[in-house]
């Protein structure tokens, strides 16, 4: 493992700050899930050697812990299949809006830029997505009401 650290060795010289490192270990060809054992140690010896560990676990919640116990910043859940079309629930800039929406602080995603017909196209649409979902969570939905409430003034109106 220390042999596959010397780019990244280098990189991390390059930034002021921890470069952050998504980290995948992958032990099934077929079915590219996630090595749990292998995702254990693997973040166990990237964060002691001074990096920023994000790893892309199952969703297991004591796994997860586990992770942020060795001094990983976060970890990114498989939500389906890689490349399957549905990585992480994102497919599409209004799935990304919809993550926004909710509070989250960030998407990292991949397969739906790399495999779009126009890549940077979604790329960029994914970015508007983003910004659109995070500025709608900041300025706070209107509350949902089980009843009808007028929209308009209900004085001051003229009266033809």
């Amino acid at each position: 493992m220390e042999n596959t650290l010397d780019p990244l060795k280098i990189g991390k010289k390059s930034f002021s700050s921890r470069l952050m490192l998504g980290t995948e270990v992958i032990s099934d060809p077929k079915y590219l899930l996630p090595d749990p054992i292998g995702t254990l140690k693997a973040a166990e010896f990237l964060v002691k050697k001074g990096f920023t560990v994000l790893p892309y676990i199952n969703a297991d919640p004591m796994l997860a812990l586990h992770l942020e116990d060795l001094g990983c910043a976060t970890v990114m859940p498989l939500a389906s299949p890689i490349g399957s079309g549905q990585d992480a629930g994102i497919g599409a800039p209004s799935e990304a809006t919809m993550a926004m929406e909710l509070g989250a602080d960030g998407i990292l995603l991949n397969t739906a830029i790399a495999q779009a017909r126009n890549p940077a196209q979604m790329a960029a649409a994914m970015n508007l997505g983003v910004k659109s979902g995070r500025l709608g969570y900041l300025a706070g939905r209107m509350q949902k009401k089980y009843y009808a409430n007028p929209s308009s003034p209900s004085t001051e109106i003229s009266h033809i």
